[in-house]
């Protein structure tokens, strides 16, 4: 067995553990990313494209977003369709200033990827039988590459490696509390080399279902349907996708709406998920290891490099201040921005979706929320102010 030593094992290399190591590298800080994907089925996985501005600024930060700002759409407001009329949400004059850009995950993940093989860091891709270990004490890492058995000895352990990670699955189950809800439709979504439906992102709440016309670029747009979770991607042709995003849309949008074959096609579940705490001694876990949103908020993304700005200043804190106090609270920090994402994007997902067995009164009282956030100031900038991402609380990156 071949025995490394590092300070930080970051386990997954998704946005969440290759932004933490852009950090740690910046500030000198060793470490190592393990990843039991390949560099190719990594880089190419398509998820978010909004990013709040704390979470640019946190790009910044790291030094990685020179194609960001060269690609990158700001954006100053958003859509809301209802009963066929379009309601616009100015962000930036309900929130003094502030905006979203949109940025597609991939291109952000092939940034971070580069930027790390540019600067000669330690991965380790295609990683079997990766496992946790002696996280309350002594922590350390296993796994095989390439048919070597290695031992990576560290300080901490973060794990970045999502809903389906072998972090917080090794954590005892009298030591975490999980809350969950599931939600009983699924996004249909597809990616297409047309033009965008608008200059910015359409939510639609229709009869028909829920509906949002999206983009990652000005020559690509990204569509989604709410469909049934018992909905198969092979029943949906191309024709027959365009075909239902049209019933949903509004005259005007309709008449702009360009359509061409798919490049990619998915049907994702929607569920909310947290877990507490976030921290198990010398291990951490952040972005989709630690809770899930639905993508109706815009959240997802974003609650990931929240994390990881508490988490890289909390280690950056420890090695160059001999300081725990980021580490002891890095879990509460990161708690109270995740619950009052995850309250949004519920909020968001409720008013703007169809629901099975709703009753007549529970879609009227749903339609007169919507009216009314609509039609009043306080309402919009409520929205906006949780649109555009809440401030960070305490001491972070930013």
């Amino acid at each position: 067995m071949e025995v490394l030593t590092t300070k930080v094992a970051i386990i997954g290399s998704g946005p969440a553990g290759l932004l933490l190591g852009q950090l740690l590298y910046k500030a000198g800080i060793e470490h190592i990313i393990i990843e039991q994907r390949s560099a190719d089925y990594v880089s190419a996985r398509i998820r978010a494209g909004i990013l709040e501005q704390v979470s640019v600024d946190l790009l910044t930060q790291a030094g990685v977003d020179q194609h960001l700002n060269q690609q990158g759409l700001p954006h100053s407001g958003i859509e809301i369709l209802t009963q066929g009329i379009k309601h616009r949400i100015d962000l930036t004059a309900l929130t003094q200033g502030k905006q979203v850009v949109v940025y597609g995950q991939t291109e952000l993940t092939k940034d971070l990827m580069q930027a790390r093989t540019q600067a000669e860091l330690s991965s380790f891709y295609e990683a079997q039988d990766v496992q946790v270990h002696g996280f309350y004490d002594m922590p350390f890492v296993t796994f095989e590459h390439h048919g070597i058995q290695y031992r990576v000895n560290c300080d901490f352990i973060a794990g970045c490696d999502g809903y389906h990670g072998v972090c917080r699955a090794s954590v005892p189950k009298e030591n975490i509390k999980t809350f969950e809800k599931v939600y009983p439709f699924g996004w249909l979504g597809i990616l297409a080399d047309v033009p965008p439906v608008a200059e910015e992102l359409i939510y639609v709440q229709s009869d028909r279902g829920f509906a949002l016309c999206s983009m990652r670029s000005k020559t690509r747009s990204r569509y989604y349907l709410q469909v049934p979770l018992t909905d198969k991607v092979e029943d949906w042709s191309d024709q027959r996708f365009w075909d239902e995003l049209s019933k949903r849309l509004d005259d005007e949008s309709r008449q702009h709406l360009v359509t061409g074959p798919s490049i990619e096609k998915s049907i994702a579940p929607l569920r909310s998920f947290v877990t507490e705490p976030m921290r198990f001694g010398k291990m951490f876990l952040a972005g989709d290891a630690a809770h899930i949103v639905p993508p109706t908020g815009a959240k997802g993304l974003n609650l990931a490099a929240s994390d990881i700005a508490y988490l890289s200043s909390a280690l950056i804190e420890f090695y160059t201040e001999a300081s725990a106090q980021g580490i002891e609270q890095y879990s509460e920090k990161c708690l109270q921005r995740v619950w009052k994402a995850e309250r949004f994007s519920w909020w968001m997902t409720h008013l703007l979706h169809r629901f099975e067995n709703e009753s007549e009164f529970d879609l009227k009282i749903k339609q007169a929320e919507l009216a009314y956030v609509l039609g009043s100031v306080a309402g919009q900038t409520t929205l906006a102010e949780n649109y555009v991402g809440l401030a960070y609380e305490g001491k972070a990156m930013l």
